[in-house]
């Protein structure tokens, strides 16, 4: 029994071995399959090489190399053409910057003031260059722009610029003919239209009515065309209502141009100011107008003094002061007398 079995195990052994042997032989001729599905190219090295090379990254820098002309061409920036394009995107990306700014304002507007700047100044300098102040006119033409009369005579006129009106000018020409005094009341043809019954009444008692333009108007700031305009509007007016055209004239403020003068003077008017300012104008007191009055006054003066104006003025201080300034002038021997009696001229075109 021992040999059968010794032989058998010997041959169950020695067929082990062989099975074993035949499976050896197989897995080594049998591909693995997850190689094969992972990596399909881990054994054909030529394709991976090929295909390494293809996809590498670094040729491209030789491709860009090898073309000379398309590498040069958008490197250049300094190009005309090229330079607009970035400043219009700077624009578009900041607008206000370019369209508020300070400097971009005073650039349009520095234009206009230097064109229109010089010739203001220039003008300016022209008129005041070719026109003479009131003093130089009086030295220029003293028979032609009169301030005063005679200093030899003891002749003194009182006169009344900006009537008429119905509160002052009444109260003035009722002290007046208290006083048996005759003066010139300078009219303003605007309101001698208004009251043309206190123009007459003016007239009718003997006092002298002179032209002081129709609506007051500073004459140096109006043409020569629109001076004779106020004038013959105003000539006009006080011709209706008293039957004559007077020949005085009284520039308001008395500012009055050299071209005005000659036109005057050529028409055969005579323009009267004074020498003697109450500056009554200025709403003063009845003491105030009294001193500023009798302390110029003196031979041949014409003495400036108001009887109308404006709705808010008040020259009560003017006619409260009027009976003293009578009486004390004709105490020292004056004798108050209408200016065409003074310069001895006649009232009248």
């Amino acid at each position: 029994m021992k040999p059968v079995l010794f032989k058998t195990t010997l041959f169950v052994s020695i067929a082990s071995l062989c099975l074993s042997g035949c499976m050896v032989q197989e897995e080594k001729s049998v591909p693995n399959p997850i190689v094969h599905t992972s990596d399909p190219l881990q054994n054909q090295p030529d394709l991976m090489h090929k295909l390494s090379v293809s996809a590498a990254p670094t040729p491209v820098p030789p491709k860009a190399a090898t073309d000379p002309q398309k590498a040069v061409q958008p490197s250049p920036s300094p190009k005309p053409e090229a330079q607009p394009v970035p400043q219009a995107q700077q624009q578009v990306q900041q607008p206000s910057q370019q369209s508020t700014p300070a400097p971009q304002k005073t650039n349009k507007k520095i234009p206009r003031q230097a064109e229109g700047a010089p010739a203001s100044t220039a003008s300016k300098k022209s008129v005041s260059a070719n026109r003479l102040t009131l003093s130089q006119l009086v030295k220029k033409y003293p028979d032609l722009l009169l301030l005063k009369g005679s200093p030899n005579s003891k002749q003194v006129a009182l006169t009344f610029d900006d009537a008429p009106d119905t509160r002052y000018t009444i109260q003035v020409l009722d002290i007046l003919k208290q006083y048996n005094v005759k003066a010139t009341f300078f009219v303003v043809g605007r309101l001698a239209e208004k009251h043309p019954s206190v123009v007459k009444r003016m007239h009718r008692e003997g006092h002298v009515i002179g032209n002081h333009t129709y609506n007051h108007a500073l004459l140096t700031k109006l043409t020569d065309e629109q001076f004779q305009n106020q004038i013959a509007k105003t000539q006009k007016v006080v011709k209706n209502a008293v039957g004559y055209t007077p020949r005085l004239i009284r520039p308001p403020y008395g500012e009055i141009t050299e071209s005005q003068l000659l036109w005057a003077s050529n028409h055969h008017y005579k323009i009267v100011n004074w020498n003697v300012d109450s500056r009554d104008w200025k709403q003063l007191s009845q003491a105030e107008v009294t001193a500023n009055v009798l302390n110029h006054a003196g031979a041949g003066s014409i003495i400036l003094q108001h009887s109308g104006g404006g709705p808010n003025q008040n020259l009560s201080g003017t006619v409260a002061a009027l009976p003293t300034i009578i009486e004390s002038l004709q105490s020292k021997g004056y004798r108050l007398v209408t200016l065409p009696e003074l310069l001895k001229v006649s009232k009248q075109l």
